[in-house]
């Protein structure tokens, strides 16, 4: 399928973020997928993830969180600089970054304004919970890779559960060693006591970044699997 891809210049509270667009040229107004970041910012793996997306028969959008800090893409053997700026950001921030995502998408003409979904990776995960929540009157259904820290934070998504009124997939790794297998738990019992409807797959040989390919923890099978899970689910509830 051939694609469009552009980088955008969508307007904060704060200047101006850049995101990473891709779409099929040709047919619409097609369903969109909203796609965050890992830690290490809207780099290739990134990009590449919202091509694929894009070439399933939507508009993939990846807008860059790390717009208000002078380094915004950091090397995956970085992770400690990875991790101090992503400590900088701010959940409100971030909220209005992704308000900012879905306006936009929902003035395009090319765009179905009633089918949008967003995915995440690492830190895109937590975001994608609590997008799930903050912005659940615009998503539909959310897709949540590795999601660290989602009990984190004050206050945390996972106290925001309740407020989830999409279908929400997870997937973690069993062999993650930033994520306890007690967050995991946390999760897994708010959405079943707050009754969300949700999917939650551990893979026990995985990793945390299993679905990246560029990074040493690629999990091929796991992320085979998680990727065909992905596309039947926002196929079935955006399409």
């Amino acid at each position: 399928m051939d694609l469009t891809t552009t980088t955008l210049q969508l307007n904060t509270a704060d200047g101006k973020m850049e995101a990473y667009e891709a779409r099929p040229k040709d047919g619409g107004p097609r369903p969109a997928i909203i796609v965050i970041m890992e830690a290490f910012g809207v780099n290739k793996h990134i990009k590449d993830v919202t091509e694929r997306i894009a070439r399933e028969g939507y508009v993939a959008i990846a807008p860059d969180l790390y717009h208000r800090e002078p380094e915004r893409v950091v090397p995956y053997a970085e992770l400690q600089k990875a991790v101090g700026i992503m400590n900088r950001l701010q959940d409100p921030k971030i909220m209005a970054d992704v308000g900012a995502v879905i306006s936009h998408l929902k003035s395009q003409n090319y765009v179905k304004p009633s089918a949008l979904g967003v995915t995440g990776f690492c830190m895109g995960g937590r975001v994608t919970y609590l997008t799930a929540a903050h912005h659940n009157k615009d998503i539909k259904a959310a897709v949540s890779f590795y999601g660290g820290g989602i009990p984190m934070g004050n206050p945390s998504p996972l106290s925001r559960t309740g407020e989830i009124n999409c279908p929400i997939h997870l997937f973690f790794g069993g062999k993650d060693p930033m994520i306890p297998q007690d967050h995991v738990a946390q999760v897994n019992k708010a959405l079943t006591d707050n009754k969300r409807t949700f999917t939650m797959n551990v893979y026990p040989e995985a990793g945390h970044g299993f679905f990246c390919d560029e990074r040493g923890s690629y999990h091929a099978d796991s992320a085979k699997d998680a990727w065909e899970k992905f596309k039947s689910f926002f196929a079935r509830h955006l399409k």
